[in-house]
């Protein structure tokens, strides 16, 4: 795509609720900023209880007639919602890249994920059915599989058009109607899907708000007609909607943070390995909450392993996420940028040694861009804070180990639990290895990759529920059982 393509961004947005663009109640506005310049690339509303609550009435007046379409009439407009996203793929590309600073080349592969979210969706549905058993002379028991009705998602702005696309698709197809909650940092490509679902779905199956998350996310989660959330974020976020969705017995699902391990085993493939690790630690700027950061390298191949870690670094091209080139951006918001310095300094100030990496890089070409350098630790201990907390950025730690057992209890301390990389051409010690570690989704001789239909989700602190697979459909339906007797007699019930 040519560096010089430009497409138009409205200077604000409204709310995007029944298919309208609705004027918020409250005056209160986000600035949306470009992680590259700083300049202001749009406002948006920061709804409040009684905005949030007229999208969530429209939701509530369309999603029985979307279930009544029956599930092949849905499946065809999510079909066609795909093609249309795909048929204007690069805009949605730039926008992407413009409202969070990835690498053009990675926003345009995500639209295609996107449409293809909804094309597994769109074809999985039709074989989604309830149960019917025999119990006994002329009675039928039939478990049927309903809509909830309203459902709330709040999705992450790291990958937020692949998010929407993602964790609404289930949700339309088996029939339930959505408010969305954007991510404040970057809505754009967000509203700009809505803005086309708008022109082929019914009014109110989709409706989208802004605003932070003591506000809009509060009144969602709150709303008594909301019958369930779905949130991606982090594990603090996750305990608040949890408490505040228990007040009304609301279902939740949390896909929450990770602090995920790559295990490298002696025996491994090290030229793979090492291009695992740079893609798990550094992939969207190590803004994934897959992130692989803490990297666990057995003694007898960690020197190597490490040097082949230090000399690929310096061949992620930092730096114009529009240069095709370019395999690494800039972090999203400013705030975000300081928190990862912040941790990059502590984890000097506790005693770790900055191998690679290790501060804010300057670009001549963006002055003010959210540019961090691609930073490895060594000579790391488990208890720091940089192996401890989820930093979210391009940070990485290198930790030694002797034996299976003990990296295994060493993967599995921290109460994180969603995801995490072997690395062994050993496959009994693979299999061992992933059945034994406490995460949501392993890798083994592979990272990162997300293929529709493949469960994903975390365990303790990284969350509950699974997205992007046949059984998140399960998560936003509720069985209903019906026992007919359908050639009743006249007997009495006495007799």
């Amino acid at each position: 795509m040519p560096r010089d393509a430009t497409y138009e961004i409205p200077a604000s947005y409204d709310l995007f609720i029944g298919n309208e663009w609705v004027t918020p109640t409250s005056s209160a506005v986000l600035e949306n900023r470009s992680p590259l310049t700083d300049d202001l690339l749009c406002t948006v509303p920061d709804a409040n209880e009684v905005d949030v609550a007229a999208a969530v009435h429209a939701a509530k007046g369309a999603w029985r007639g979307w279930f009544a379409l029956g599930a092949r009439k849905r499946a065809n407009l999510l079909l066609q919602v795909a093609d249309r996203l795909e048929a204007d793929a690069d805009r949605f590309a730039w926008l992407e890249t413009t409202d969070t600073g990835k690498p053009w080349r990675e926003s345009k592969a995500n639209v295609h994920t996107a449409a293809d979210r909804l094309r597994y969706f769109a074809g999985v549905v039709r074989g989604f059915d309830g149960r019917t058993q025999p119990v006994g002379r002329n009675i039928l028991s039939m478990d049927l599989r309903e809509p909830l009705g309203v459902v709330g998602i709040m999705g992450a702005w790291n990958f937020p058009l692949n998010m929407f696309a993602g964790k609404i698709a289930p949700a339309l197809a088996v029939g339930n109607a959505v408010v969305y909650k954007a991510p404040e940092p970057t809505p754009i490509t967000t509203f700009e899907l809505a803005r086309l679902m708008g022109e082929l779905l019914p009014p109110g199956v989709i409706n989208v708000v802004t605003g932070r998350g003591e506000t809009a996310g509060a009144a969602l989660v709150a709303h008594p007609d909301v019958r369930k959330i779905s949130l991606t974020g982090s594990s603090d976020t996750g305990r608040i909607v949890m408490s505040s969705a228990a007040k009304s017995l609301k279902r939740v699902t949390l896909e929450l943070g990770g602090k995920n391990a790559q295990i490298v085993y002696g025996d491994a493939d090290l030229a793979a390995a090492a291009q695992g690790v740079m893609l798990g630690a550094f992939m969207n700027q190590g803004q994934v909450c897959t992130s692989g950061s803490r990297i666990f390298a057995h003694r007898s191949i960690a020197d190597e392993l490490r040097d082949r870690v230090v000399g690929l670094i310096p061949k992620l091209r930092v730096g114009d996420p529009f240069d095709p080139e370019t395999n690494m951006g800039s972090m999203v918001y400013r705030e975000h940028m300081d928190s990862v310095l912040r941790y990059i300094d502590q984890g000097r100030a506790e005693g770790g040694q900055v191998v690679v990496g290790g501060g804010r890089l300057d670009l001549d070409a963006f002055p003010k861009g959210l540019f961090v350098q691609p930073t490895l630790f060594g000579a790391v201990e488990d208890d720091m804070t940089v192996a401890r907390e989820e930093i979210f950025g391009p940070v990485a730690t290198f930790h030694l180990f002797d034996d299976e057992d003990e990296v295994i209890g060493r993967a599995n301390a921290l109460d994180y639990g969603l995801a995490a990389g072997i690395w062994s051409q050993d496959l009994g010690r693979a299999h061992r290895t992933a059945q034994a570690i406490e995460a949501g989704r392993v890798w083994v001789n592979c990272y990162n990759l997300f293929p529709s239909g493949s469960a994903f989700g975390g365990t303790k602190a990284s969350g509950f529920g699974r997205e992007d697979a046949f059984e998140s459909m399960l998560d936003f339906t509720q069985v209903k059982n019906v026992i007919m007797d359908y050639a009743p007699s006249r007997r009495s019930f006495y007799d």
